[in-house]
Parts: C-alpha cells; structure tokens; sequence
C-alpha cells in the first residue's frame, strides 16, 4: 500500500484540486491511503478535507489538525508516523498528480530493490520541467547557490534531468521512499522549520549507503503557490538557518567558519545594493539575514 501525506497550511483551494487529481492518480496501486495533516489553518482547510471525506470513494483519507503551524518537518513527520503503507510519499498540497505517476514509482521501486527513494519529474504550471534535483551544498556548492545560481550556475544547486538517474536529493514537494527508509535513518529534522529539510535528510538517505533515484517518465504539476505567504524574505531566512544547521550537524568547524563568512559577505553585498537602490526588501531581508548565526 502507498501512503500520501499531505501537509497543508491555508491551501484549501490547492489542497482540494490535489485530492481530487488523486482520484485518478491512485488507480492501478493496488491500495491507498492519504493522510493530510493540517497545520493550523484558518481558511477552512480542515472542513473541505472532512467533506470530502465522505463523497470521495476513489481511496481512503485520514485528516490530523494540528492547532498551529508547525513547520514542514515536524508537520510532515506526524502523518509519516501515522502512515501504514509499505511506501510513504510526501507530497505538496499545491500539486497536481498526473494519471500514472504514482503507479510508475510504485512499480519501479517494487522492481528495483536498490534504490530506497524515488521522485518524479516536476513540472510548472505550463509544463515546462521545474528545478527539482540537486548536489550536496558542500562549499562550492553554496558558493555558487549565493553569488552565481541566477548567472547561469543553477545547475550545479538545483536543477531537472533529461534522463532518469541517481541524485543526490529530491525536493520535498513530491518523492516516495519505502517505509523502511525513515526507520534506518530517522525522519526529517525538526529543528528546521522550512526549507532545506529534504536536503538534510537524503544526505542522511546517502550517509546510510542508500539510494535516490529521479524518475522523469513519472509527472507531476507543482504549482508553487502553497504555504509561502511572505514572498521570497521568509525563504531566503530560513535557508539561511538551514545551511548554518547542515553545516553544524554535518560539517567540520573550518567548512562551518568558511559558510558563515560566505553567507555574510552575500547579505552585506545585498545590504549595499539595497541601500544603493533604496530598495527595502534588500534591506529589511539581509539586515535580518547577517545576523543569523
């Protein structure tokens, strides 16, 4: 059986259209089961989920409330304790599951023992391939994550495959692994709230000598209008914390003193551009940034 957990936090309208493209994209499994876990919402969420509940007959659903937000990884962690499939998907409630997408990663992990996590191929709104692979932020990596990803670099940060193949880490919006994978390796980290935490968690996938593989023949829409409700201040912040906690869990002092000089180098950069061009959302957002330690 496939389980789905499904976080949302005020997304009613995106987390409905998700359900119901489930209807058609759980046929052929052979059993499933989503569990959505609602982080507090306040928009109705909760109460759509438990009307759906009763007219949906296409596969069972177990809604969790939870009273306030509590971020992606303990949000998620909840409904991946409380699945009872053989594989657990987490997946976004702003996406849109193309008809044979989880039967392809189903079957391909049934086929493939060695590989523990499988993903599949995110597509934008207008199905252009969207960004959802990407290397270990080791320093060069981080390097050129901040000075050089939007002047052609991205690839080496995150990026889509043209062929399927192993990676080191999928995005958290939509992968499956076997049930077994968090029992070896744990669950997501819950001392970060948002972003960054799948990466942390595949490379404790890999530090265990298991697989991840990206799977393009498997589709799915990832509309990227989810639970982000402050722009791009918000995740800018929290990947910072997220890399100084990588960093702190996983790296030597010396790579740990080199990244928080990087990381203040590009917030004062910012700083001066900000001021420069009096743009406020420059300043209020690396004023805040520098002083992440």
């Amino acid at each position: 059986m496939l389980s789905i957990v499904i976080l949302s936090w005020n997304t009613e309208a995106l987390l409905k259209q998700c359900l119901e493209s489930l209807e058609e994209g759980c046929e052929g499994i052979g059993g499933c089961e989503v569990v959505v876990v609602d982080n507090g919402s306040t928009d109705g969420s909760s109460e759509m989920v438990r009307k759906y509940q009763i007219r949906n007959t296409k596969y069972k659903i177990r809604l969790i409330e939870n009273q306030s937000n509590l971020g992606f990884a303990k949000g998620n962690n909840i409904g991946i304790k409380q699945a009872r499939g053989k594989y657990i998907m987490l997946l976004n409630s702003d996406t849109i599951v193309q008809k044979g997408s989880l039967k392809k990663m189903v079957d391909f992990l049934d086929q493939h023992g060695e590989i523990s996590v499988v993903g599949p191929k995110l597509l934008n709104q207008d199905g252009t391939p969207q960004s959802s692979c990407g290397q270990f932020p080791n320093l060069w990596v981080v390097f050129i994550m901040l000075f050089k990803e939007h002047f052609g670099g991205s690839r080496t940060v995150r990026y889509s495959p043209a062929v399927s193949g192993e990676v080191d880490w999928l995005m958290g919006a939509a992968f499956v692994a076997r049930e077994k994978v968090f029992k070896k390796v744990g669950f997501l980290d819950e001392r970060m709230f948002m972003y960054m935490e799948e990466v942390e968690w595949f490379y404790r996938v890999r530090k265990a000598g298991l697989k991840a593989y990206f799977l393009k023949e498997a589709e799915i829409v990832h509309l990227g209008r989810g639970s982000s409700s402050s722009g791009k201040k918000e995740p800018i912040l929290n990947i910072y914390k997220g890399l100084l906690h990588f960093y702190k869990v996983h790296k030597s002092p010396l790579e740990l003193f080199i990244l928080r000089l990087m990381l203040k180098v590009k917030a004062l950069i910012s700083l001066l551009i900000g001021d420069l061009k009096n743009d406020n959302y420059l300043k209020q957002t690396y004023g805040q940034a520098i002083k992440i330690n």
